[in-house]
């Protein structure tokens, strides 16, 4: 009788094991369920634009997407200054302003959508054109994120992927 016991638990641990070895998500410096305690500071550089082509991967196994590090709470990208052309908006908040709660404290879960238009809460946003391929491996019906100030950019804000610690630029759309 012991013997179809064990192969019995033999056969569960062999099922359950690929469970346990999934990542969350990110790098163990990156995401994997940080969420910073603030949002960036101000650039203090010279404003300017960034490279067209620009690696964000600042340490081996980090994401090539702007992203927050774990340690320190370093906002690896944003620090192009308040001119870059990619994120400005004649009309800065036409929608006016989020009012749902940001920062640390205020987590949402996306419920549905796209880059283009995703949603929480009651609240619509849509992420920047020039950050849509730093998003594509969110989950748009079900990620975490949070919510910043965006210091540089007039009219956005930053949304922040607890699962995967990057961020993209957003524009409020209203409720």
């Amino acid at each position: 009788m012991k013997k179809p016991v064990a192969v019995l638990f033999a056969l569960l641990i062999a099922f359950c094991a690929p469970a346990f070895a999934q990542k969350k998500g990110g790098h163990p410096e990156v995401g994997g369920g940080h969420i910073p305690a603030h949002g960036p500071a101000p650039s203090h550089g010279a404003p300017s634009a960034a490279a067209p082509n620009r690696n964000f991967s600042e340490k081996p196994g980090h994401p090539n997407a702007p992203h927050v590090d774990a340690k320190g709470d370093h906002w690896v990208g944003h620090d192009t200054g308040p001119n870059d052309p990619h994120y400005h908006l004649d009309n800065p908040w036409e929608h006016g302003h989020f009012t749902g709660g940001i920062g640390r404290g205020h987590v949402w879960r996306i419920a549905g959508g796209g880059p283009s238009r995703f949603w929480f809460g009651g609240f619509f946003f849509s992420v920047a054109p020039y950050d849509v391929g730093f998003c594509d491996d969110w989950l748009w019906d079900s990620d975490q994120i949070v919510i910043y100030d965006d210091p540089d950019h007039v009219g956005w804000y930053l949304a922040y992927n607890v699962r995967l610690g990057t961020y993209v630029h957003v524009m409020y759309l209203g409720t």
